[in-house]
């Protein structure tokens, strides 16, 4: 399976609870680099790279997010891998 990069912006109740952080920890256990981040509004925009299957794994994962979060909404892009990101990180 060749890798992919997928782009996603998370609606919901997804700040103030987590959702970065359990995101980071999850993407790093699939083995996905790219990185998470807060954006202004209240989503969450995230990258990652990695086998398609661990993506599908990461999005289901991200549609439910951590306990506290309310997912209502997630937008979608796939693109081919850059291969730009050595791990999965947390930016500010």
């Amino acid at each position: 399976m060749d890798p992919m990069r997928l782009k996603l912006k998370i609606s919901g109740r997804v700040q103030g609870v987590c959702y970065r952080w359990y995101t980071r920890d999850t993407a790093a256990e699939l083995g996905l680099t790219g990185w998470v981040r807060n954006l202004p509004g209240g989503t969450v925009e995230l990258v990652a790279e990695g086998a398609r299957d661990k993506l599908d794994q990461l999005l289901d994962w991200c549609r439910r997010g951590p306990d506290l979060a309310r997912v209502s909404d997630i937008q979608t892009e796939w693109k081919d891998e850059t291969g730009e990101f050595q791990e999965f990180s947390i930016r500010h």
